[in-house]
Parts: C-alpha cells; structure tokens; sequence
C-alpha cells in the first residue's frame, strides 16, 4: 500500500509539474534562472571573501612572530653583551641576571621560531585556497556572463517566436472558418467587393443619365438663344423701317 501511495504521489508531482511547464511563461522562467545564477555568485563571492580574509589574517599573525621575533632576537643579543659586560666588570650578580633575561629572550625564540613555521604552513594554505576562491569567483563570473549574453539571445529568440505563432494564427484564422456564425476573411471580401462592384455599376447609370440631360438641356438652351436671335432680328428689322418712313 505504501508503495503504491508513493508511486502514485510522485506521478501527480511529475503530472502537475509538467502542466506547470507548459502554462508557465518562459521569460519569467528565464529570468528567475537569471535571478538565481546571480544569487550563486554573491554566495560564492560571499565564500570567497572568507577564505581571502583569512588567508589576510594569516599574513598578519606571520608578519606579527617575524617582527616580534626579531625583537626578541635584538634583545636576546643586547642581554649576552650586557652579561659579558658586567662579568668583565667584576659584577657578577648582575651579569648572572643579564644572563637569565637572555635566556629568557632564547625560549622566547624557540616559541616565536616554531609558531612562524606553523604560521608558515598555514599561509602557504590559505595562500592556495585564496588563490582557488579567487579563480572559481573569476571561472563564475565569466559562466554568469555568458548566461547574461545567452539571456538576450533567448529573449530575442522568444519575441520572434510569439511574433511568428501570432502570425501563423492570423492566417489560420484568415483562411479557415472560426464559427458558423462567423464569415471567414474570403467571405467577408466576397460581400464587400461585390457591394463595391454594384456601387459602381450604380454610379456609372447615374453618371449617363446626368450625361443625356445635359445633353438635352444644352441644345434647349442653342434653340432658345437662336429663337432670340432671331426674334431680336426682327426687332431690329422693324425699327429700321420705322425710322425710314419716319424720315419721308
């Protein structure tokens, strides 16, 4: 029962995952797979500042023995001349505690030399890690670029391919049916040209019928400007005879 449970549990995961991944929207994906990358590297710098720091602390407590070490060894060296000096003087006792400063300052040296060689070996390592850190940082950082450039590339490979499903949807739809209550692209020119065809058809009818009145109009108008003429020739005739019997 228990295996079944399980095997049933992770074939839901695997289902709802895969629903997940086909509805989810790939630039924000790419993004939150940018955002992480990014994430990555500030840990690994994070990291990689620890390791330096301590190979830096390290130096440090090095530098420290070898500058106390030579200070001990300074006064290591003044302490036997002092003591030689005093027991050349004839004052033992103080050339007795010279001595025993001296060999103060002697063990002294003994601890200051070995921690320096211990100080040394940890250097040397932390000195590799550092250089490590500092590599897999750069070798990071170059990887997290490379994802920065590819990021444009997809982006741009993104666009064009939501640019060209939307381009091949709209000639599905131009060319199929999408309803029976809605015309197809064909449909809806046919209608269109066939009204712009009768309109035209119309307007030429029109057009020669305005043509044949004023045809008619016009020679109307000669005739009636020839009747004036003539009668305005008659006019004219009767007032010559007029005066000419007026003259008489």
């Amino acid at each position: 029962m228990w295996k079944y449970l399980t095997r049933r549990w992770k074939y839901l995961t695997a289902k709802l995952g895969g629903r997940f991944d086909e509805t989810a929207d790939p630039k924000v994906q790419l993004e939150q797979a940018i955002g992480e990358a990014h994430e990555q590297h500030r840990r690994l710098k994070d990291q990689a500042a620890n390791v330096i720091a301590n190979q830096k602390q390290t130096e440090m407590r090095l530098n420290r023995a070898i500058e106390e070490l030579e200070k001990v060894n300074r006064h290591a060296r003044q302490a036997v001349v002092m003591a030689e000096q005093e027991a050349g003087d004839g004052d033992g006792a103080k050339a007795e505690s010279y001595m025993n400063a001296a060999e103060q300052f002697a063990g002294r040296l003994i601890t200051l030399e070995q921690e320096i060689e211990s100080l040394k070996s940890l250097h040397f390592q932390a000195s590799e890690a550092a250089d490590q850190a500092k590599a897999a940082v750069a070798q990071n950082a170059q990887g997290l670029q490379e994802k920065l450039s590819e990021r444009q590339k997809l982006l741009s490979q993104l666009d064009q391919t939501r640019m060209q499903e939307q381009v091949n949807k709209a000639m599905t739809t131009l060319s199929e049916s999408v309803g029976g209550d809605v015309p197809t692209f064909n449909e809806v020119r046919d209608k269109i040209e066939a009204r712009y065809a009768k309109a035209k058809g119309v307007a030429e009818l029109t057009e020669g019928e305005g043509s044949a009145e004023a045809s008619m109009a016009e020679i109307e108008a000669a005739a009636r400007n020839s009747e004036a003429r003539a009668r305005l020739d008659q006019i004219k005739e009767q007032i010559g005879m007029e005066l000419t019997t007026g003259s008489d």
